[in-house]
C-alpha cells in the first residue's frame, strides 16, 4: 500500500461508532469500540487506584466529546499516518462542547494494520515528529500499543498504555495532567505556563506522595 492509497474512515461519536457495527461482527471499529469501553473507561484490579484507567475518557465519553476513527495505514505509510494524526488536531478543536467542557475533547484513531513491530515503530517516529507541535498547542498525544512496556504511574508493574493493536490518542492538556509532567521533562514547561499556580501545587502534592 502507497500513502495515496491509504483510506481514512470518518471520526465518529463513541455512541455512532458503536450503532455503526454490524450484529455478531468484529471489525477494527468494534475492537477499538469495545477497548475504549471496557478498558479504558472500566477500573481494572492492578491499575493501583480506583477508578477508570482513563477518567478524561470516560468523563468524556459522558459528555460525547470522543471521536473515534481507523486508518488503514501499515508500516509502509508513515506520510499518511503523520497527515491522519495531524489532522486530528484541527478535528480535535473542531468538536462540538460548552466552552467550560472544551477541554474534554479528545480524538482516539486505531491503527490496526500497523500491529506488527515496523508498525509500531512508524508510529513512534510520527509521535516523535508531532510531540513539540502538539505541546505548543497545550495537546497531549499518546501512543498506545499490543507491546508498550510503559510502567502505570501508580503502579510500576501494571502496563496502561497496552491496547489491541496501535492507538494514537490526542487530547487536551488538563490540570490533572500533573503526574505526566512530573515524569516527561519535556511536559513540564507548557504545563506550568498553562496551570500556573494550580498546576504547580499539584505538582507538588503529587511529588510529595510518592510513587
Amino acid at each position: 500500500m502507497t500513502d495515496s492509497a491509504v483510506a481514512e474512515q470518518e471520526l465518529l461519536p463513541l455512541h455512532e461508532a458503536r450503532a455503526r457495527i454490524p450484529d455478531g461482527a468484529v471489525p477494527p471499529l468494534a475492537v477499538l469500540v469495545g477497548w475504549v469501553e471496557t478498558y479504558l473507561m472500566s477500573a481494572h484490579a492492578d491499575l493501583g487506584r480506583s477508578g477508570a484507567v482513563c477518567p478524561f475518557t470516560r468523563q468524556a465519553a459522558k459528555l460525547d466529546t470522543v471521536r473515534l476513527g481507523i486508518s488503514t495505514a501499515t508500516a509502509a505509510d508513515a506520510e499518511a499516518a503523520f497527515a491522519a494524526v495531524s489532522r486530528s488536531f484541527a478535528e480535535l478543536d473542531a468538536i462540538p462542547a460548552p466552552p467550560a467542557m472544551q477541554h474534554f475533547r479528545t480524538v482516539i484513531i486505531g491503527f490496526p494494520g500497523c500491529a506488527d513491530p515496523a508498525g509500531t515503530t512508524m508510529l513512534q517516529r510520527v509521535q516523535k515528529r508531532l510531540k513539540f507541535a502538539s505541546l505548543r498547542r497545550l495537546r497531549m498525544i499518546g501512543l498506545m500499543h499490543p507491546d508498550s512496556e510503559a510502567p502505570g504511574l501508580w503502579n510500576p508493574q501494571f502496563r496502561p498504555l497496552r491496547a489491541p493493536f496501535p492507538v494514537v490518542a490526542v487530547r487536551h492538556m488538563v490540570e490533572h495532567d500533573a503526574p505526566f509532567a512530573a515524569r516527561h521533562p519535556l511536559l513540564m514547561l507548557p504545563y506550568l505556563a498553562r496551570f500556573r499556580m494550580a498546576g504547580a501545587r499539584r505538582l507538588i502534592q503529587h511529588l510529595r506522595a510518592g510513587p
